[in-house]
């Protein structure tokens, strides 16, 4: 693609600042809005606390998942919150539009103004990719909060996709005792080949007890009151999975259960191999054409 052109980078967390230092790198005339307070933005970067000159952008890069709340912009790194409406209503089909999922009166809007917005993390790529980071970002999770060495440590990871298969070997490798929980006996065969223990397609209650550790990658349900009950007290439970999570964190409150909602690992874990990730996803969108080609810089 050609340098030169002009990109907009606005909020989300440390992987946005790290992909606009990227671009800029790249050659590209880069602008930063809504993340102040990740530190300097770094050379070819420039900081803006306004809006203006957004609609000439050549590109633009929201923050994924862009909404926070309902008509908020997902900007932890922001000083003030930042309505989503102001940052559509200066966007044009013409631009090259990347970013996650909006709330449902974002999307009304976009729509209304025949924005597309390409989700470069629907993509298989960039969640086989990410898994890594986030495995990564798990264990160091683990090793902040536990008490315990990880070598030897009896762990239950929920779930056998992208991130549970990352998870597993790296557990594994450091001498933790991993058992796997996953509903289809193919996922719980891959497992058991990498020498992990396995638990389906039910949960049972009585076999919740001996964990120290439970991750869960399942984005719904699965720890309710009954399950969270069964856990040894001193359990943590660390949940990956998006909004709303597949624990009942009241229910974890309630009984004094400690839970790590760890969602985004990558963009606080390892912010600069985030950023190259989505990158090369924001490349595939192109090549794959679901982005036309006079939008690519």
């Amino acid at each position: 693609m050609e340098t030169g052109g002009l990109c907009w980078v606005l909020g989300g967390d440390l992987r946005q600042l790290w992909l606009a230092r990227l671009l800029a790198r790249e050659g590209r005339r880069v602008v930063c809005f809504g993340l102040e307070q990740g530190g300097e933005p770094g050379c070819g970067v420039t900081a803006q606390e306004s809006l203006e000159g957004l609609e000439q952008a050549d590109w633009v890069v929201l923050p994924m998942p862009t909404a926070a709340r309902e008509g908020l912009l997902c900007a932890p790194l922001a000083l003030h919150p930042q309505p989503i409406a102001p940052i559509l209503e200066r966007l044009h089909p013409g631009q090259a539009l990347f970013g996650g999922r909006l709330d449902e009166g974002g999307a009304a809007l976009a729509a209304r103004r025949g924005l597309q917005i390409e989700n470069c993390l629907a993509g298989d790529e960039w969640a086989v990719a990410n898994a890594v980071p986030t495995a990564e970002g798990t264990i160091q999770l683990a090793l902040e909060q536990l008490p315990i060495t990880l070598q030897g440590c009896p762990v239950l990871i929920l779930g056998y996709g992208r991130i549970g298969r990352a998870l597993a070997p790296r557990l594994k490798a450091l001498g933790s005792r991993v058992t796997v929980f996953a509903r289809r006996e193919e996922s719980r065969t891959q497992a058991q080949t990498l020498g992990c223990a396995v638990m389906g397609p039910g949960l049972s209650l009585t076999d919740l007890s001996g964990f120290a550790l439970v991750v869960n990658t399942i984005p719904a349900p699965i720890l309710g009151q009954g399950e969270l009950a069964a856990l040894a007290p001193s359990c943590l439970t660390l949940d990956l999975a998006s909004a709303p999570g597949g624990v009942d964190r009241e229910a974890a409150r309630h009984l004094g259960r400690k839970v790590v909602w760890a969602l985004a690992l990558p963009g606080k874990t390892a912010p600069a191999s985030a950023a190259a990730i989505l990158r090369r996803a924001m490349e595939q969108s192109l090549s794959r054409g679901h982005i036309g080609k006079e939008d690519a810089l």
